[in-house]
Order: C-alpha cells, then structure tokens, then sequence
C-alpha cells in the first residue's frame, strides 16, 4: 500500500472509531427514553388521559423508535460490510444516518417535554415548554454547529 493509501485508511478509521464513539453516547440516550415512554402506558394514570396527550405519546414515541433505528444503523452496516473495502461508504452513510437521528431524537425529546408539560401544568404552559426545548435542540444541535460550518 503506498503513503497516500494509508493514510487515507488511517484517516477512515480514526473517522468511523470517532462517528462510533459519539454514537454510543447518542444510544445510551435514546434507549432510556424509549423505555420511560413505553412504561408510561403501563401506569394507572395514561388510562385518565385524553387522547390529545395519547396523540403526542404516541408520536413521540414514533421519534424515539425512529432515532433508536437511525443511531444503531451505524453499527449495523460496520457489522455488515466489515471488510469489505467499504468504510468510505460506511462512514458516509453513518453520518447522515447520524444527523437524521439526532433530529428524532430532538423530537422525541421536545415531544417527552410537551407530554410532561401538559400533564403536569397544562395548556399554554405545557406547549410552551415543548417550544422552549424544540427551540434549544434546534439552536444547540443544529443553527450553532451549521453557523461554524
């Protein structure tokens, strides 16, 4: 292998191990989420909601599903074209996979916050705080890092 080949598989490594490294961080994340949504309908309290609470239940946890399959394709297509000769392809898909789910995941979240908002405060007061946190994740994890680019 000549120096310019290996460093660019040099580069591609380092680059899949860092896109890997963050993605554990980003699961670990989601799958607890995942879980506290689905245990809510197993309490005596989801029996008394109304269905405008069920309806953002259930959509967000249609995000959470969403960004736990966006956040673990990763590993799973390393696992799959494992030398293969493939990791350009692997790490270029990764990344959008990458960015996809971290947009459902900020709206599994903003919608956790809403669902939280409007149990326990109510009306304008819970929408707004799902406002505020779709502001935050919009702002934190994309306008800020897109501005730098």
């Amino acid at each position: 292998m000549s120096e310019p080949e290996a460093d660019d598989e040099e580069r591609l490594t380092r680059n899949l191990n860092e896109l890997l490294q963050e993605l554990r961080v980003a699961q670990a994340g989601v799958q607890i989420l995942f879980g506290f949504l689905l245990s809510i309908t197993f309490t005596e309290r989801y029996t008394q909601v109304d269905i405008s609470i069920r309806i953002t239940h259930l959509i967000t946890i249609l995000f959470a599903g969403a960004a736990v399959a966006l956040l673990t394709a990763p590993a799973a297509w390393h696992r799959v074209l494992f030398r293969r000769g493939k990791r350009e392809r692997i790490i270029s898909a990764a990344n959008r996979f990458t960015v996809l789910g971290l947009g459902a995941l900020a709206f599994a979240l903003t919608g956790t916050v809403l669902l939280l908002g409007e149990v326990i405060m109510g009306g304008w007061a819970g929408i707004a705080l799902g406002v505020v946190a779709a502001i935050g994740f919009g702002v934190l994890w994309f306008l800020v890092p897109l501005r730098h680019r």
